[in-house]
């Protein structure tokens, strides 16, 4: 099945203890259709200025992501910049320009409108309901959100979770949604608003997977180098749907699978900045990962 996501296309400028780079291609819909173009076939929904370069789009086009839904406004391109220390796990945003981003409200060209499993990344609450008035019975819907979008427009975002199938957002996200410290309490409430699956980002840690009364950990892979983890969560997420797009029956083994091949795409992703590792990543090194994923957890009953 074909995917569409819906998100922002971005410059960024990150420093980390390893680096710094200044203005290089980011967003939650780049790194998302990114990771799962090595799945399956992607359409990206998103809004660039005048500045914004053809070699970005190019690359996009490359990697076979179907741009049709690309919107080039007059003005500057959305800029994010951001530091991390060696806690690794959260940034610390130094400056924030939506630019042409702040007045985007997205426009589904009309090959866009049946693609069966849609995304919708980390943005306004009332434009991801403004997509799914557009899509036509997509057979599978997640999204993403943040503790801006919960503090500040949650209705919208309650509304929108009522018509989700898959919420996938971070630890902290999870427990202010649903004002719960404990996870498995968080998850309850969190799916009690649609949800019928609930995968929680940790970072360094991993992720967990709420289905039901089921619960899946998946651990994050040990590195000897990272480099950036800006946009990990966006290519988790990318790789966990990617891998559900090819999948004709979404039970809950493969969800499980789904969060693993998340998971490896988040690793391959902080390995680089930007999507300098993602540039050269080939299906091999996915699925030898993947394998190394399942012999990291694997044992036997003695």
């Amino acid at each position: 099945m074909s995917l569409l996501v819906v998100g922002s296309v971005a410059f960024d400028s990150v420093k980390t203890p390893f680096g710094e780079v200044d203005e290089v291609l980011g967003g939650s819909a780049t790194y998302f259709s990114t990771a799962a173009s090595y799945f399956t076939k992607v359409s990206l929904v998103a809004v660039v200025g005048e500045d914004f370069p053809e070699e970005h789009l190019n690359f996009l086009v490359g990697r076979g992501i179907n741009i049709d839904g690309i919107e080039r406004s007059a003005g500057r391109t959305f800029r994010w910049k951001g530091e991390y220390s060696y806690q690794l796990n959260e940034a610390k945003t130094l400056d924030t320009q939506l630019n042409v981003f702040e007045s985007f409200h997205p426009n589904l060209p009309e090959s866009y409108r049946k693609v069966p499993v849609v995304f919708l990344a980390n943005i306004d609450p009332n434009l991801q309901l403004e997509v799914l008035k557009q899509v036509e019975k997509p057979k599978l819907v997640a999204c993403d959100t943040m503790n801006f979008w919960i503090e500040g427009k949650l209705d919208a975002l309650i509304q929108t979770l009522a018509s989700v199938d898959i919420l996938i957002i971070n630890d902290g996200e999870a427990r202010e949604l649903a004002q719960e410290v404990n996870l498995v309490k968080a998850a309850k409430k969190i799916m009690a608003y649609g949800p019928g699956v609930l995968v929680v980002k940790q970072g360094e840690y991993g992720a967990l997977m709420f289905n039901g009364e089921t619960i899946f950990s998946a651990p994050a892979f040990p590195l000897e180098q990272v480099f950036d983890p800006t946009g990990a969560g966006d290519s988790f997420a990318g790789g966990f749907m990617g891998y559900l797009a090819t999948c004709n029956e979404i039970d809950d083994v493969a969800i499980r699978q789904a969060v693993v091949y998340g998971s490896t795409m988040a690793s391959f992703n902080v390995e680089a900045f930007s999507l300098d590792r993602m540039r050269a990543l080939k299906q091999e090194e996915i699925k030898s990962r993947f394998q190394a994923f399942k012999a990291l957890t694997a044992f036997e009953n003695i």
